[in-house]
């Protein structure tokens, strides 16, 4: 073939000496990157007769895709939840700090909240791509208000709603728009959730069942009619019986329709989840689990008094509960600290601890084409870790955004 290096004057970044995960494996190989984006050295040599213009020794560094956090309520201060006037300012806070986890894209939350602060907040949530100046925003996800008072969790029992006799236009009017709207969890046992969940999954938004007391075959009538993840599995739903397993039941159901997977979302934080819970929920349905960090606004800040949407929340430690009681409400882990305890609590291998915070999201949002993974021409989000998993360096669209400090240790 005729030399093509005219197909772009981009400089080409090869990182070499690194161990990258692909196709389910570490493997020895460099890493291309080349206008944001992974390249097929093949393609380059041979159609292109290019070669790097940088290269860069990541000393034996795992190259893995960056974090997708799909259940983040805030961190640092913010919470997504207050209608504030700087909220936009906010929101940048955390995408900045949250590279610092790995976290390359992100789903901001909202917990049940009335109208008038979805109305606020929702227009100023927009979707964009990640950079220098933090985390890529891939769309809001609404955690309520159409949950059971019964498994209201942290939720503020005041803001609850069911689906009246509108149905999907009572949830438009209670939530304003669904522009930017990712993911909403609804409790599938309300009555006429099933026309709401098909009209959501027709606009492309992904349904999650959560905060719930249904029961199995409630649970699979709503996957059957699209719903596709679980909200933090185990946490604000029936637990576990042997004659009717409730939403859990769908880790090992014979009712998902045919090439459907269904994802469920685990907070990996040691607290939330009994490691024999989380090695159960594993062992059930590999393939499902996306770690997410459920975090609030103290995540990050010292222990004490903290917001989570209406409510006052306590942090002790990691521990968080609605103030005044021992309800959880929401968590104050990481994503690399989730991603290290799910590898340390299951034993699995490195590689499946990092596809549970990247290639799993990706999936469950369909974006897996361009995310969650170092296939060529997917976006170059990816991480820098050690063997134990901590995070080095966090580069989006192939430029580091934040690098470990070594100097002071």
């Amino acid at each position: 073939m005729p030399s093509n290096k005219s197909v772009s004057d981009a400089p080409i970044v090869q990182f070499t000496n690194c161990r990258i995960l692909r196709d389910h494996q570490l493997q020895r190989e460099d890493l291309w990157v080349r206008e944001g984006k992974i390249l097929n050295p093949e393609k380059l040599f041979f159609d292109e007769k290019g070669s790097a213009d940088v290269q860069l020794d990541c000393k034996d560094s795992i190259i893995a895709p960056g974090f997708i956090d799909v259940q983040i309520n805030g961190g640092f201060g913010v919470d997504f939840s207050l209608a504030t006037d700087d909220f936009r300012s906010g929101i940048d806070l955390v995408s900045q700090k949250i590279l610092s986890h790995g976290v390359t894209s992100f789903c901001p939350t909202l917990v049940t909240s009335p109208p008038s602060v979805y109305h606020q907040v929702l227009p100023q949530i927009s979707v964009r791509n990640g950079g220098a100046h933090g985390a890529g925003i891939l769309g809001a996800h609404l955690e309520g208000p159409f949950i059971s008072k019964e498994k209201k969790g942290a939720h503020p029992e005041h803001c609850l709603r069911t689906f009246e006799a509108g149905a999907f236009q009572d949830l438009l009017a209670t939530y304003g728009s669904l522009n930017c709207v990712q993911i909403v969890t609804l409790a599938p046992e309300m009555r006429r959730s099933s026309e709401v969940i098909q009209e959501l999954t027709k606009r492309g938004i992904c349904v999650s069942l959560g905060h719930s007391v249904a029961n199995l075959s409630q649970a699979e009538e709503a996957v059957q009619h699209g719903a596709t993840f679980i909200t933090h599995l185990f946490n604000a739903m029936l637990p576990f019986h042997h004659r009717d397993p409730g939403i859990v039941g769908l880790l090992t159901s014979d009712k998902i329709p045919a090439g459907r997977r269904v994802f469920y979302g685990m907070i990996s934080d040691g607290i939330h989840t009994n490691p024999a819970a989380l090695r159960i929920a594993h062992r059930a349905h590999p393939k499902g689990l996306v770690l997410v960090t459920d975090a609030i606004a103290g995540m990050g800040l010292a222990p004490g008094r903290h917001t989570l949407g209406q409510q006052v929340v306590e942090i002790d430690g990691l521990n968080t509960y609605i103030a005044g009681t021992k309800t959880l409400s929401g968590s104050v882990a990481t994503m690399d600290t989730c991603v290290r305890h799910f590898q340390e609590a299951t034993g699995c291998s490195v590689e499946t601890a990092l596809e549970a915070a990247s290639l799993h999201p990706a999936q469950l949002l369909g974006i897996e084409h361009k995310k969650g993974t170092l296939n060529y021409d997917s976006d170059a989000d990816f991480l820098m870790l050690n063997d134990s998993l901590y995070v080095q360096a966090t580069y989006i669209a192939g430029e580091e955004v934040w690098r470990q400090d070594v100097s002071g240790m």
